[in-house]
């Protein structure tokens, strides 16, 4: 038996991710646009329904596809918002699935025609992606997977002893260092 399945918690995907927009509408109207996604659900309270607490809110939902779903926050009544100033632009972003690098260049090509400035592909050894920024400053990463089952294996089989190692040195592993060589290679062609 596995340990997932003798976990007691029985996860099945995730329900929904959320952030918060500066503008439900604008948001809604942009995800829509420039990603395609359909807006399906609003909820709108005056008070939390975990707390309680006097705090007037618009949650938007929309369909990333498979189930997936994405929802975002607006607060009228709360400081602008911001982002965490300690932690560089890249590191916090949504990623999204497109189903190949045919895809990929199609929805680059698509959203730099909406204006939107854009960074890629870039190539990761078993993935490559594109980044942009959507209207509330959140950075929105398009992948398409293109590694063998026998990569993602390898990848599996050393994540442990990467994340030990890491934790002890704070130094990155070298356990997966053939993934650099592949997109070094890859740039060095283009």
């Amino acid at each position: 038996m596995t340990e997932a399945a003798a976990h007691p918690v029985k996860l099945g995907g995730v329900h929904h991710a959320a952030y918060r927009c500066k503008d439900a509408k604008e948001t809604v109207e942009w995800y829509g646009r420039v990603l395609g996604m359909d807006y399906t659900t609003a909820f709108a309270e005056d008070h939390v329904p975990s707390t309680g607490e006097y705090d007037p809110y618009m949650h938007v939902f929309l369909d990333a596809g498979n189930g997936n779903i994405l929802a975002f926050f607006e607060l009228p009544n709360q400081p602008d918002m911001g982002r965490d100033e300690n932690t560089p632009a890249w590191v916090q972003h949504l990623a999204f699935r497109v189903p190949d690098e045919e895809a990929l260049l199609a929805a680059k090509a698509h959203v730099e025609s909406e204006g939107i400035e854009v960074l890629g592909p870039t190539h990761h050894g078993i993935f490559k992606s594109i980044y942009f920024f959507d209207p509330n400053g959140h950075r929105v990463e398009l992948a398409a997977d293109i590694g063998t089952e026998e990569q993602y294996a390898e990848l599996k089989r050393v994540a442990p002893m990467m994340l030990d190692e890491w934790s002890e040195t704070k130094k990155a592993p070298r356990h997966a260092d053939w993934l650099h060589a592949i997109a070094r290679e890859e740039h060095a062609k283009s």
